[in-house]
This record gives structure tokens, sequence and C-alpha cells, in this order.
């Protein structure tokens, strides 16, 4: 019977049409413990990691009997993929379940933060209150405006059609255009990034972390960007450079930013909470239920049809 080792806690109603079959080394609650990871690191067949837990050279040497790794969501990070490969560990990730929710929660930030709900609600119940008036709490319409798309993959598109549906104007940059019937789809304009900058009223991005992402929002792409644009990341922290944002905020240069991500996560800038125009999520763009449930019985998906020789969902490769 081969043996998975999943990182986290994960949902138990997954794993139920497999117990039979395999046996499932998981913690009762929250992350794996040091004590457990090496009791079962050596001795597992598959391993199911979260973004949480980081499979270095040293965890993928400790585990001699592993033949694949599957990462439980879209990135993979946290994976040292290259060395896992020259080691002749499959690794695949799970993209499909977070599509729309990730699209749900950057479509909620980004109408939070231009309508200024939880800040508008944090000073309704606040000692201090809030001025109700006609020219006071001023947020920013959506219809009309030019939503600008960073990374037009399927959560991209899954946030153009939502967007899409409140009348705003989509622009998009990727490195490479998409098809013309996929532009049509969503009447979306295919730019370059500086004029994306430039002419947006809300950017949303949705990059994976490479090399080539870091930092691709520094202080040249802060400056030109609108005083008005919105700005919402739900992809990776460190597409952003976090303390360039923090002043653009501080000063007001942009009206405001819905993160659910982090450059130094769990760590987040005190500056950052103490800001009114910005709006923070706990990196929870899969934060549901079904999603938590769809994702995992993806990953084991992946497990099943390798040891079963079929077709992987979701390879990765380098």
């Amino acid at each position: 019977m081969k043996t998975i080792l999943v990182t986290h806690q994960l949902p138990k109603v997954a794993f139920e049409t497999i117990v039979n079959d395999y046996k499932i080394i998981m913690p009762d609650k929250g992350l794996i413990s040091s004590c457990m990871l090496d009791r079962w690191i050596g001795r597992c067949d598959a391993l199911l990691p979260t973004y949480a837990f980081k499979v270095t050279k040293e965890i993928i040497d400790r585990a001699t009997n592993l033949e694949i790794i599957a990462n439980f969501g879209a990135g993979y990070d946290n994976i040292d993929v290259n060395y896992a490969i020259t080691k002749g560990i499959l690794v695949t990730n799970s993209p499909k379940p977070v599509i729309e929710p990730t699209a749900e929660l950057a479509f909620s930030l980004l109408l939070n933060v231009a309508r200024r709900v939880s800040e508008c609600d944090r000073k309704l119940r606040s000692s201090r209150g809030i001025e109700i008036d006609v020219m006071e709490n001023l947020g920013i319409s959506l219809y009309g405006k030019t939503l600008g798309i960073v990374g037009m993959g399927a959560i991209g598109q899954a946030l153009a059609r939502r967007a899409s549906a409140c009348g705003m104007r989509i622009i998009y940059y990727n490195r490479k255009r998409l098809s013309q019937e996929i532009e049509n789809v969503y009447e979306a304009d295919w730019v370059s990034l500086n004029e994306l900058l430039a002419t947006s009223d809300f950017i949303s991005l949705h990059a994976p972390a490479t090399s080539e992402t870091y930092h691709m929002i520094d202080i040249q792409q802060f400056n030109l960007m609108k005083p008005s644009v919105v700005l919402i990341n739900t992809a990776r922290g460190n597409l952003i450079n976090e303390r360039v944002l923090i002043h653009f905020l501080q000063e007001k240069r942009i009206f405001g930013a819905g993160l659910d991500v982090f450059e130094s996560e769990p760590e987040i800038p005190s500056e950052l909470l103490q800001l009114d125009n910005v709006l923070l999520s706990p990196h929870n763009g899969t934060g549901t239920i079904d999603t938590r449930v769809e994702s995992t019985r993806y990953a084991l998906q992946n497990i099943i049809n390798y040891f079963e020789g079929k077709t992987l969902l979701s390879p990765v490769t380098k």
C-alpha cells in the first residue's frame, strides 16, 4: 500500500474514497509538526504539500521513497521543482479549482476598495464615528471604467468576465497575445505593461512569481499610474515592491489597494495595518469550503493517476 504524506490538515471528506487503497498520513490540525515529518518523510511514496510547506532540497533528499509531489494549489514556488526532477520525482499542481474563487476575491477586493465598504464600516463602529453627508465617504464607480489585468490566464479571464458584467472596459498585458476569439469574448485589448499602468482605473495582478516578475510593480511603474487608480494583488506578494506601495498609499498618490498576498508572509508591515486606503486579506483567495475540498481531490487525483499509470491532470515542467 502506497503512503501519501499530507503536510497540512485538509478536509477529511476528500480522502474518503481512497482510504482503503492508500495509507494517508495527515496532521489532525494545522501544519505538520517536525516530529511527524521526521517520522514519515523517508517512508512516503507521495507528498501532498500546501503552500506553507517548503519542499527544499533537504526535504527531497530525506524523502528516499518519494515518487511524486502533488502540490495543493496553482502555484508551486514552494517546491524546488528543478531539483525534484533531477531526482526523478514528478511534480504536479492543482490549478483548476482555484480559478473561480480567486477571481471572486479579486473582484470583491476591487469593489470593496472602490466603494470604501470596509473603511466606512470600521469608522461607523469606532468611537469617533463617521460623518454622513452627501459629499463625504465618496468612492469610485466601476461602470465605464478601465480594468487592466496583468496576466490574462484562467484567473485573469474569470475576473474579466465579472468585470465585463459590470460594464467595465478590459485591457490586459501578457507576454503573448491571446487569440482573437478569446479577446472577443471579453472585448479585451492587448496593450504594453506601461500603457496598461498609465491608462487603467483599476489594475489587478495575476502573474506567477518568477525572477522576471519580482517587483514588476516598482517606483517607475507606480509613477505611471493615475492618482485615482485602485491596485489589486491576489497573485504573489513579491510582484509589488511593498515599501514603495506603502509610500504611495501614505501620500495618497494612488486611491487605494486590495492585497491578499504580502512580500514576507505571514508578516504584514505595520504601516499597512494603519492605513485606511488599503484592504487586507489573509492569503485567502481560495478560502472557501468548496475549494478546499475540490483542491484536495484534484491533488489526490494526480497521485492516483500516477500510481495507476494514467495521464496526470497537471504536470509541472521546467
